[in-house]
């Protein structure tokens, strides 16, 4: 028997699973990310959930043949290391992975992706279609995209495709996006941006009748899905939500041509009637090419776990056919 594994990097907790050549789960890990007060700390808290993984699932990390790796960003491919984190204290400036972790498993078979991208690989994989043409989309704390176009797993020279939370939205720029520049899809839709976007358009029409706590440091996106439905400002912020992503989903079906977009990320999963289902309702009009199928991921706050596990059973691809078994 051979194993599998997969690593999901998050700013907030790292997480591990190791899986028979099948993709059963068989042993997994969580722990909080470290905090530094260097790269390596966070290195080696990879290397610690990726061990209890495999002591979980009783097998020793010298029998895991193949890793997938779904992270943070942005990346050196070139040294399979994070670089300058933004959401992680300023002293890390470099978190090595994929050579600590080739050493630990004794394997070359290692493949680094970002988040968004390992949610392609297994959305891809577990689709019924297998299809070459797809893209999964996270709206959470940002905006991102993982791309699979004609059957190849866009990463970009750097590692750095379908930073689409970046494009250009509102040419306006009247919000500045946590990256320091202005008018981003994710400056607007975010679920770190939902609130600064709603006090803007509560003093855009002050006669708009709100009860969102707009001054409450408290404040947050929840609040105003929350409010859904019995607030003028929260029905007109989430009808506002509605027209930039579907502008934004637009660029990405003119761009790529998916047969499937999948959803994910904090705030398309907790809101699919407010967030996805406004999306679906407006793309039709919006596209000038064919229109994908519009879904939301089965597999949750896992998505990025499970591509990174289909990643190393199919070398880094989500196609079926590739399985190493």
């Amino acid at each position: 028997m051979v194993y599998y594994a997969g690593v999901d990097l998050g700013a907030t907790n790292v997480r591990a699973a190791v899986a028979t050549d099948d993709g059963t789960t068989i042993g997994v890990s969580r722990n909080a990310t470290p905090r530094g007060p260097t790269g390596i700390d966070i290195t080696e808290g990879v290397l610690r959930t990726l061990r209890e993984a495999c002591g979980d699932a009783g097998v020793t990390p010298g029998e895991v043949v193949a890793a997938g790796i779904g992270s943070i960003g942005p990346f050196d491919l070139a040294e399979g290391a994070v670089i300058d984190p933004a959401n992680l204290p300023d002293s890390i400036d470099r978190i090595p992975l994929t050579g600590p972790i080739e050493k630990l498993l004794d394997t070359d078979e290692v493949y680094l992706h970002n988040d968004t991208t390992a949610g392609v690989i297994g959305e891809r994989f577990h689709a019924d279609r297998n299809p070459d043409d797809m893209v999964y989309i996270t709206i959470s704390s940002g905006v991102g995209a993982g791309i699979c176009c004609d059957g190849e797993i866009l990463g970009g020279w750097d590692g750095n495709a379908g930073e689409v939370g970046h494009c250009v939205v509102d040419p306006r720029g009247r919000l500045t996006c946590g990256c320091g520049r202005d008018g981003h899809w994710e400056a607007y839709c975010s679920g770190n941006a939902i609130p600064d976007y709603a006090r803007l358009l509560a003093e855009d029409d002050p006669t708009i009748s709100t009860d969102l706590p707009l001054e409450s440091p408290e404040f947050t996106a929840k609040d105003v899905f929350e409010f859904a439905g019995e607030d003028e400002l929260a029905e007109y912020v989430i009808d506002q939500l509605a027209h930039w992503n579907a502008m934004g989903i637009t660029n990405v079906i003119h761009s790529f041509a998916p047969i499937m977009i999948s959803f994910g990320g904090a705030v398309a999963l907790h809101n699919e009637a407010l967030v996805v289902d406004p999306i679906r309702d407006r793309i039709a009009d919006m596209v000038m090419t064919n229109v994908p199928e519009i879904r939301v991921t089965d597999h949750g706050d896992d998505v990025v776990l499970e591509g990174a596990i289909a990643s190393a059973l199919t070398q880094g691809t989500g196609d079926r056919t590739r399985l190493q078994n």
